[in-house]
C-alpha cells in the first residue's frame, strides 16, 4: 500500500479517472525512486494532492510494476503504471492526517517531500474510510 504525491495542476486523480491508466513519472528522489521499485502489481495506491489542496483524493491501482522510465535516458529513473479505482467519498486533508495517531510516525508527517511513500493496512483503511481514529 503506498501514498503517491501529485500537484493537482500537474496531473491531477481527474485526469486518472479519466485516462483510466496511466504511468506514473516524474519521480526522482532517491527515497521515493526505492519506494516505486517496490510497489507490485495489484498493490493498492492512494493519490493525494499537493499544493492548496493537500488531501487524498483517490485510489488506484498498480497494474504494472517498476520499468525504466521510457522517457528518459537516466537508468535510476523507474516508472509503474497505475488503474484508477475510485475516488475517496470526501478528500482527506493532510490536517487530519496530522491529528491522526496512526500517522504519527508515517513519512508523510515525518519526510513532508517524499513523492512516494509506504502506508501500513490500517492507514490505507483509515483513508479509505475517512475513520481517522
Amino acid at each position: 500500500m503506498w501514498l503517491l504525491k501529485t500537484e493537482p495542476g500537474t496531473y491531477s486523480y481527474d485526469d486518472l479517472e479519466r485516462e483510466g491508466r496511466a504511468t506514473w513519472d516524474g519521480v526522482s528522489s532517491p527515497a521515493a525512486l526505492k519506494n516505486l521499485r517496490a510497489m507490485q502489481v495489484g498493490e493498492t495506491a492512494v493519490v493525494y494532492h499537493t499544493g492548496a489542496q493537500r488531501a487524498a483524493v483517490g485510489l488506484a491501482r498498480v497494474v504494472r510494476a517498476s520499468y525504466p522510465d521510457p522517457r528518459s535516458k537516466d537508468p535510476r529513473l523507474v516508472v509503474v503504471d497505475l488503474q484508477a479505482l475510485r475516488r475517496l467519498r470526501e478528500p482527506v486533508s493532510l490536517a487530519d492526517l496530522k491529528l491522526s495517531p496512526l500517522f504519527a510516525q508515517s513519512p508523510l508527517i515525518k519526510q513532508g517531500r517524499l513523492s512516494v511513500l509506504p502506508l501500513t493496512p490500517e492507514q490505507l483503511r483509515a483513508i479509505e474510510t475517512g475513520r481517522l481514529g
